[in-house]
């Protein structure tokens, strides 16, 4: 299954389009992948082109908040974190519009799914839209994920959809009861959150790729 690869811009930030052979009689995922904090969209772009995935049309967006020296974050630590969140929500609904937009624009009767993946703030990420965002989405995944601060942003009832969050008893970056109790939030949403610890530390590894292939492929 061969992926070409694309970069372009949307909204004056960098976005990695990844495309596949598409079966348009069947529905058509779209997955956001979001890499961690101080980091690139190149780097979990080597992740995602490890996944097997079928009728998927991928997106690897670039992180709203310079970091410094070429690298991104989705939000920032310490007192602008709600501030910078809810930035972040509004940053990436203007990231899923853009790729409806590009990926509509040949085809307006496609059926899309809108995905979210990520690791590490990537994972936060993923999650944090999943309880903020506008958009209706299908599945989303984290991987050494957790939730920021949330205390003054209002969380609102919405459909519950699968998740499944993966998690390390020797992360030695986001401690996993960190992890455990951001997916205990989500089920507290109503989600229907499937959470796997494993013995790995902060990383992304093969069974974790495999578990998100047998996840949104399923």
């Amino acid at each position: 299954m061969t992926t070409r690869y694309s970069t372009t811009e949307w909204n004056n930030k960098k976005v990695i389009l990844g495309e596949t052979k598409i079966d348009e009689k069947k529905p058509v995922n779209l997955l956001i992948g979001f890499h961690g904090a101080s980091s690139t969209p190149e780097n979990m772009l080597v992740q995602g082109n490890r996944l097997k995935l079928q009728n998927t049309l991928m997106v690897f967006p670039e992180g709203q908040v310079n970091a410094g020296d070429g690298i991104w974050s989705w939000w920032e630590d310490g007192p602008r974190q709600s501030e910078t969140v809810k930035s972040f929500i509004t940053y990436t609904s203007q990231v899923i519009d853009s790729a409806h937009k590009h990926y509509l624009n040949n085809n307006p009767e496609r059926e899309l799914r809108t995905c979210l993946w990520g690791f590490s703030q990537g994972g936060a990420a993923s999650l944090t839209y999943t309880l903020l965002g506008k958009h209706s989405l299908f599945k989303v995944a984290s991987i050494c994920g957790f939730l920021p601060e949330l205390q003054d942003l209002v969380i609102e009832k919405k459909e519950p959809l699968r998740i499944l969050g993966i998690f390390g008893s020797n992360d030695e970056v986001v401690p996993s009861f960190l992890a455990d109790h951001a997916l205990d939030e989500m089920k507290s949403h109503g989600h229907l959150v499937k959470s796997k610890e494993t013995t790995q530390s902060h990383e992304v590894n093969s069974e974790n790729l495999q578990d998100l292939c047998d996840f949104f492929n399923s």
